[in-house]
């Protein structure tokens, strides 16, 4: 699988988790895709809200994460 980066900051090799994060709140279908800071600002909440998620999804058994 090719190396995804962030379409705003250009942060480079995002993880499985900031793409399945990605493809979860946005659209499956996403080509570009925010870091999880820059999807933090994008959505207007906190990281921190974003990471708790992430955990919840993979507790739920998303086979996005």
């Amino acid at each position: 699988m090719k190396s995804k980066s962030c379409y705003v900051c250009g942060q480079e090799n995002l993880s499985r988790n900031e793409i399945g994060l990605n493809k979860k709140l946005i659209n499956r279908k996403i080509k570009l895709f925010y870091c999880i800071n820059c999807l933090a600002d994008y959505l207007e909440i906190e990281v921190e809200f974003l990471l708790e998620n992430i955990e919840e999804f993979k507790e739920q058994g998303c086979i996005l994460f």
